[in-house]
């Protein structure tokens, strides 16, 4: 037999007994004395009641411990009430261990998600039917260019429409939506439903850069096709040309009466031949825009970057009489880049702008560089120009394409293609050719 029972037992032994002396007195004609043994027996039916009842109360604290999550109680031993009371108390403290384990563990997984979630480069937003953001992570801050965000809603003055699309795009499909700084995301929805509730996720992913890079080596393969059948086309051109002038010297010119039409020959010949080395020169400069070497990455520092390329035109400038100036906001901002192909892309744009002014009275170029809304690194060179017409604004870009009279049409592709192997984008706005100029931007990630 356990404590428990012995205790229960003894207990009840004594409250009889207590009963009997009380009723015994009363019988007896001593009513005083069998009153003054109720209180004793109300204090042992109390006890009694209290020693029973010592299991629920347990067992309600243990419930209360499980609903509210207060993992931290503990039961002791009771040793005193027997094996089966330690025993009860140890599972109590067993299961209240397990829950204390399995929230570290999903404390632990939650905080491990959440780190994922704040460190990749894809945005991650979540928001409830009311559009009220439940989670966003800082890619998804920077690709929409925002720095708070409680309700989707609050999106409309920065990406109109973007809200709308958000709410009404389907679970499981994909939308693409241009910003008005002209990239292209990509969008996909997913819901789930939480507690009760349905929660939309949407993952954003910037594609610009990609749908560049495949652009970029669309040009390419096309620009080796065309130079190899060009050359493999205008090579035996040019070699027989030299053959038949060979034949016109040697054979035809000696003694014949028709001098003058041989000189006719021997010029159009010349002229042919000219015209046919001169598209493969042409053909060969473009060599470069599909075998530019891959960037030699070093620290760079922005701003004794610009501050080296403006030194390289203060001469040109002041001679052409314009006015060049060179601010830069940053001052011991670096990035890893190739300096001299940064160089290259630097000088292009600011002779371009050069070109561009060549018309212009009161002359003006700037190049700035600053940091962002979003902290990337952005080089400027702005011009006050004719600026560049609406025609001219999609194709300048596009390898062979020139507005320019002696222009080769391969620098601005090239620097793009220099611009997008270091992570960045090249892009220009121009107001028109009202006069208003234009602006050309290097935004590079820091």
């Amino acid at each position: 037999m356990n404590r428990f029972s012995i205790n229960i037992i003894l207990r009840v032994l004594l409250l009889t007994t207590t009963l009997a002396a009380g009723i015994w007195l009363f019988m007896h004609s001593m009513q005083p004395l069998a009153f003054l043994l109720l209180p004793l027996v109300l204090l042992q039916l109390y006890g009694i009641y209290y020693y029973l009842n010592r299991i629920n109360r347990k067992l309600t604290l243990f419930l209360e411990s499980i609903r509210y999550e207060d993992f931290s109680i503990r039961f002791s031993a009771d040793n005193k009430l027997g094996q089966s009371f330690s025993m009860l108390n140890h599972q109590f403290n067993e299961v209240l261990e397990a829950f204390r384990q399995t929230r570290a563990e999903k404390e632990a997984n939650l905080k491990y998600i959440d780190t994922i979630i704040q460190h990749i480069s894809i945005g991650v937003l979540s928001f409830d039917i009311e559009g009220k953001i439940e989670l966003i992570n800082p890619a998804a801050f920077r690709l929409m260019g925002i720095y708070r965000l409680r309700n989707i809603f609050e999106l409309k003055t920065a990406h109109p429409g973007l809200a709308e699309l958000l709410m009404e795009l389907q679970s499981g499909n994909k939308t693409l939506y241009a910003t008005r700084q002209e990239q292209q995301l990509s969008i996909h929805a997913a819901t789930v439903r939480l507690q009760g509730r349905l929660i939309k996720l949407i993952s954003i992913q910037n594609i610009h850069s990609e749908l560049q890079k495949k652009e970029l080596e669309a040009w390419q393969n096309l620009t080796k096709i065309l130079r190899h059948e060009i050359m493999n086309s205008v090579t035996p051109i040019v070699s027989l040309i030299g053959t038949m002038q060979e034949i016109v010297d040697l054979d035809i010119a000696p003694g014949s009466e028709h001098q003058e039409g041989i000189a006719d020959l021997r010029e159009a010949l010349q002229t042919v031949e000219s015209r046919s080395k001169g598209i493969m020169n042409f053909v060969n400069a473009y060599r470069d825009y599909t075998t530019l070497p891959q960037p030699q990455f070093t620290t760079v520092n922005v701003k004794d970057l610009v501050s080296s390329v403006g030194s390289l035109f203060q001469a040109d400038m002041k001679q052409a009489g314009i006015n060049f100036l060179v601010k830069t906001e940053v001052d011991n901002t670096e990035i890893h880049a190739d300096v001299s192909q940064l160089q290259m892309v630097l000088i292009n744009l600011v002779k371009n702008a050069l070109d561009a002014l060549e018309h212009t009275s009161n002359a003006t170029i700037h190049l700035k560089v600053y940091l962002n809304k979003i902290q990337q690194i952005c080089i400027e060179v702005t011009d006050n120009g004719p600026g560049i017409d609406s025609d001219a604004m999609n194709k300048i870009f596009i390898p062979f394409f020139t507005t320019k009279k002696k222009g080769s049409g391969i620098g601005l592709s090239l620097s793009q293609q220099i611009i997008q192997m270091h992570g960045g984008q090249l892009k220009v706005i121009s107001p028109g050719s009202n006069g208003h100029g234009s602006t050309f931007f290097i935004l590079l990630n820091t």
